[in-house]
């Protein structure tokens, strides 16, 4: 599992498609840290 975002600016490390970053294992944690530059409403998914 990741998480993906829509419509905000981040690193692609961050992004949580497969072709940046690699799935979550069970019992695993990653910690995603990023500035969001822009107001809005913005939506994201697993």
């Amino acid at each position: 599992t990741s998480v993906h975002w829509h419509g905000i600016r981040l690193p692609a490390a961050m992004d949580g498609t497969g072709e940046v970053q690699q799935p979550i294992k069970p019992g695993e944690e990653f910690i995603y840290r990023f500035a969001v530059p822009d107001a809005g409403t913005f939506w994201y998914h697993s």
